[in-house]
């Protein structure tokens, strides 16, 4: 993930809970995890492999949080779904943030974005986490011993989240996604939606723009989510839109996915009808492709101050 400064935080990406830096004692313990941290703007980042070190000046809410696990599905080849039951009523978490990963009997602490809705969490008490598998023992322990009702405990953490308030001005979104790095967008995605349906249903709450999200991967089978994003683009025609970009697809897509699918990485031609003044960009994904997608926005002459990164090491 990437480890940068966060240069400015806007009225729609402030935090209205009480949230604090990591404690001392959690940065000395050896710990390497997958994941993530914010920069706003250009990035200057150091590698570094403990995940609380590279985290160390986001900001961290207090308290941690005991959870169970109460489903696990298969996301794709690669990569597992967990549902997890937080125990603490009072749990909250503002779309695209992450969450630090306890697991007893492992030394090392985990870094994984959040792929559901804060709604999921307020409705029902849960939230879900998508992970790839990899040698990285957090990771490696959820595909390999991770059961139904096994406890981890988890604490919210992260400055890259779009939180806006009922009397914040109509933003419209551009969501910019690599591999795995469709979580925490998704999880965007997904409170774009709620706050679609509130608007509709009770008149009331923030008045949402429009969000489109670009989402590149290796082949349609790697397409995380492919079929609730679908979803959400029937269900909110006009409102939400979504344009796969397949890289190294060898067999043809299915019929349902083909008039959302484009062949080669995202580029400037498809980036540009979105500009405009009230657009704020949230891009997540490998390092290469988040320092391509930064330097095709500073061409495209899109403001700094309007464009939010999340690096995947």
């Amino acid at each position: 993930m990437v480890c940068a400064a966060v240069f400015a935080i806007p009225a729609l990406l402030r935090s209205t809970t009480g949230v604090l830096p990591i404690c001392s004692s959690f940065i000395r313990l050896r710990q390497t995890t997958l994941c993530y941290c914010t920069a706003n703007g250009k990035m200057k980042s150091k590698r570094k492999s403990d995940h609380l070190e590279r985290t160390a000046n986001d900001f961290r809410h207090e308290i941690i949080s005991k959870a169970k696990v109460c489903g696990i599905t298969s996301e794709s080849e690669t990569v597992k779904r967990l549902r997890l039951a937080v125990e603490d009523k009072d749990f909250t978490f503002k779309a695209g943030q992450w969450v630090d990963f306890f697991i007893p009997g492992v030394a090392v602490v985990g870094g994984f974005s959040i792929c559901s809705s804060p709604g999921l969490m307020e409705q029902e008490g849960v939230l879900e986490l998508a992970v790839k598998c990899t040698t990285h023992p957090p990771a490696h322990w959820v595909h390999t011993q991770c059961v139904l009702d096994s406890e981890v405990a988890l604490r919210v953490g992260g400055n890259f989240f779009f939180d806006p308030q009922p009397a914040d001005p109509p933003a419209n979104l551009v969501l910019i996604a690599g591999g795995v790095g469709i979580n925490p967008l998704f999880s965007i995605l997904l409170h774009v939606a709620d706050l679609h349906r509130m608007r509709e249903n009770k008149g009331t709450g923030y008045t949402m723009g429009t969000a489109k999200l670009f989402y590149s991967a290796k082949s349609t089978r790697e397409l995380l989510f492919r079929k609730q994003i679908l979803g959400l683009t029937n269900a909110f025609p006009g409102k939400i839109a979504c344009s796969f970009h397949v890289t190294q697809q060898n067999s043809q897509s299915s019929e349902k996915l083909q008039p959302y699918i484009k062949e080669g990485r995202i580029c400037g031609k498809d980036l540009e009808k979105c500009i405009s003044k009230d657009t704020l960009w949230y891009v997540c994904g490998p390092p290469p492709m988040i320092e391509s997608i930064s330097k095709l926005l500073e061409n495209l002459g899109v403001a700094q101050g309007n464009v939010f990164f999340e690096k995947w090491w």
